[in-house]
């Protein structure tokens, strides 16, 4: 039986069904935070259409507030996506394949909330009268940011890890 062999990649002695509950809980705690932000921002979005500001648009940032609201609608249904994996899913025997699944989908979930935050920052930026170069600059700047906070920091350190554990000499056996 190789699901009750424990699983030492993790530097835990756990078997792989329990692996995948601790990665399933860890993805859920993941979720509620980001899911929340995006619900959040896509509904002040949805808002906007109903201004009397609104209809002052020009064509670009009417385009700009589409792709926002957009890019907010399919980041929260990203986002979303594993409560329904998991209601279809739970009590098949597919968890480990299912935690696989529903982190790519968050990690998407993630770069399209990035990207509607960014598009959102840009809209309000022209909306304000900041023009259209300190507009830009901001957007960029917050992806930049993003990009630092969300990718380069936490693969840094992964990278850091390794390198430790290519250092550390091999146990012996007494």
């Amino acid at each position: 039986m190789t699901a009750l062999r424990p699983v030492r990649r993790s530097g835990r002695r756990e078997t792989r069904e329990e692996r995948a509950d601790r990665r399933w809980n860890d993805l859920l705690q993941e979720v509620r935070v980001a899911q929340t932000g995006a619900q959040i921002m896509f509904g002040f979005l949805l808002g906007v259409a109903f201004t009397p500001r609104f209809r002052e648009l020009n064509g670009f940032d009417h385009a700009l507030y589409l792709t926002a609201v957009t890019l907010g609608a399919v980041a929260t249904g990203t986002l979303i996506a594993p409560v329904a994996f998991h209601r279809l899913l739970a009590g098949r025997r597919v968890k480990p394949a299912m935690v696989r699944s529903a982190a790519r989908l968050v990690c998407l979930g993630l770069g399209l909330l990035a990207l509607a935050v960014c598009a959102s920052l840009l809209l309000l930026y022209r909306v304000a009268g900041a023009g259209a170069a300190a507009a830009g600059l901001a957007a960029g700047a917050l992806l930049a940011w993003i990009g630092i906070t969300w990718l380069v920091l936490p693969l840094g350190l992964l990278r850091q890890r390794r390198g430790r554990a290519r250092g550390r000499r091999p146990r012996r056996k007494p």
